[in-house]
């Protein structure tokens, strides 16, 4: 009876992922920096390594809170508010490269790179870009479907609480989301224009990289999420963790259109 709960507020004991994470992302900067200085990786790969084993860790907690009871009603407000928040922070995060490919597009720079031109050419002249009807169309019909299997497997279990479909849906969606993984690589290594040299380039695998590497990330969150609901993690009143998964990978698919629309269409 000590234990018991009588009010709605999850009251965090003392933890020191918080720490851990944030020196572990410190040595991993500091660790970039040096790579980019001809130092080797090492070090930024111990930082990387603490980083995702603090993520693993720190979750693996959160889970054993929800298994726990510490999850009340607002409480899951709260995890559904800052899930919303951090999207948001992705959003601006991937404004910026946006905002970089509109700019020199709009105001592409001489050859020499002196001053704007703006009867210039885009894309920049010996860039060869890719049509967007072939491979990237596959692409984005992938990363669609992907989408369409996680919002099946958050229905199944929200609305009609089948584990079975929601295993099922979640099966797909990862299998959809390693597809588009492997065929983004197979582009690339076929792409006529490298990321140095000019700025279509870099403006082209800054963003589209970054968004494979949320590509990855999604698909290793739906794949925890297909490994807990096989467990039985997920009931129809408690799966805030396979809806923020599912928040994640819609997000994911918005991205890829705007990306699909604006460089591979009308980058052309």
């Amino acid at each position: 009876m000590a234990h018991e709960k009588n009010h709605d507020y999850h009251i965090l004991p003392p933890s020191i992922w918080p720490f851990l994470g944030a020196m572990s992302a410190l040595v991993m900067l500091f660790g970039a920096v040096l790579w980019m200085h001809d130092s080797g990786p090492w070090l930024f790969l111990m930082g990387l390594a603490g980083v995702l084993y603090v993520m693993y860790a720190w979750w693996a907690d959160i889970v054993i809170e929800s298994h726990s009871g510490d999850h009340t009603p607002v409480v899951v407000i709260g995890l559904r508010y800052g899930f919303i928040l951090f999207i948001i922070s992705e959003v601006m995060f991937f404004a910026a490269w946006f905002w970089s490919f509109f700019k020199h597009a709009l105001y592409p720079m001489h050859p020499e790179g002196l001053s704007p031109a703006l009867d210039g050419p885009w894309p920049p002249m010996g860039v060869e870009t890719f049509d967007p009807w072939h491979l990237p169309l596959i692409n984005t019909l992938v990363l669609l479907l992907s989408g369409c299997a996680a919002t099946w497997a958050h229905h199944a279990i929200a609305h009609e609480d089948n584990r079975k479909d929601l295993a099922t849906g979640l099966g797909i969606a990862v299998i959809l989301g390693v597809l588009f993984t492997g065929l983004q690589a197979y582009e690339y290594t076929h792409a006529g224009f490298g990321f140095a040299g000019n700025i279509y380039g870099a403006n082209f695998f800054m963003a589209t990289g970054f968004h494979g590497a949320h590509v990855i990330i999604g698909t290793i969150f739906l794949f925890v999420c297909y490994l807990r609901a096989r467990a039985g993690h997920f009931t129809r009143e408690r799966h805030v963790g396979l809806e923020a998964a599912a928040w994640y990978w819609h997000f994911v698919d918005v991205v890829w259109l705007f990306l699909f629309a604006s460089i591979y269409v009308w980058g052309q």
